[in-house]
């Protein structure tokens, strides 16, 4: 799995389904059974009201219950929101798959004790990174967001910004202590240039867009959903038209080489759009 492919099923989770915060969950169906074996398995999850508060989605098809490291385990296990499978579509690691590099069942502090490039830098958070305080983890999802399933807030799987990195109107916000690369993700390769080197690439990049007949992006159909926000801010920052006085930021953007092309598609896609 890429860290575009985790990033793309966070948001779609915390966007597109009903989701509930269950102690130890992984991504199952909300029924009243899956319930049942919930609250059977951790008396906590009655204790807290968890839940309770998950059962007025009992029954709904797009509902699902998550933990935090469940979340996380659930993607990288296969989750497809089906609801007529124990985890939603997800498949539970034989030892056999484990000992052949699959994911293990591990908590959140266990997961953050295995990931690479473990710090407490915000500067440089690369997207689809883990995010980790004590006891709980999330998801970076790029522009300064994380994805979380937590009880707080919205209780369940959720979009928050991730303080460390600034306030998001409309977001709540937590305080990280470190981040790290999830071992089972591959990442791609930062950008690491001056701001005129990284101006004059997208100038480049968007006369190659340009220059082709059909451009590969160009009906967004394979541009990741966390770079909407990589090319809003290519937006605002001018570099697509020429640039502005404003310099343009390689670190804040977190381009990647890959992805560069569709997110400066993206730019002129939502350009035609508003003008058309």
């Amino acid at each position: 799995m890429n860290s575009a492919d985790i990033i793309a099923k966070a948001l779609s989770i915390a966007r597109d389904y009903k989701t509930s915060y269950i102690w130890g969950g992984l991504g199952s169906p909300i029924t009243d059974a899956s319930l049942t074996r919930a609250a059977n398995a951790y008396a906590k999850n009655t204790e807290k009201g968890w839940i309770t508060a998950a059962r007025r989605y009992a029954g709904d098809p797009k509902a699902f219950y998550f933990d935090c490291v469940g979340l996380i385990k659930a993607i990288l296990w296969g989750w497809s929101g089906d609801s007529a499978r124990t985890y939603g579509g997800a498949t539970y690691p034989t030892m056999s798959q484990v000992l052949a590099g699959a994911c293990p069942d591990i908590s959140a502090d266990g997961m953050i004790s295995i990931c690479s490039g473990v710090s407490t830098d915000f500067s440089g958070i690369a997207p689809g990174a883990a995010v980790w305080t004590t006891g709980h983890i999330g998801i970076y999802v790029g522009g300064g967001l994380a994805v979380e399933c937590t009880p707080a807030w919205k209780n369940g799987v959720q979009i928050t910004a991730v303080a460390n990195i600034g306030s998001k109107s409309g977001y709540n916000a937590r305080k990280w202590k470190k981040w790290g690369k999830i071992p089972y993700v591959t990442y791609e390769e930062e950008i690491d240039m001056s701001n005129e080197e990284l101006k004059a690439l997208i100038r480049q990049t968007v006369k190659e867009v340009l220059d082709e007949e059909n451009p590969v992006y160009k009906d967004l159909k394979d541009v990741p959903e966390y770079w909407k926000g990589a090319a809003a801010a290519l937006l605002d920052s001018g570099a697509v038209n020429g640039g502005t006085p404003k310099e343009v930021c390689a670190t804040d953007l977190n381009l990647r080489k890959e992805t560069l092309k569709a997110a400066i598609v993206a730019v002129m896609y939502h350009e035609a759009r508003e003008k058309a």
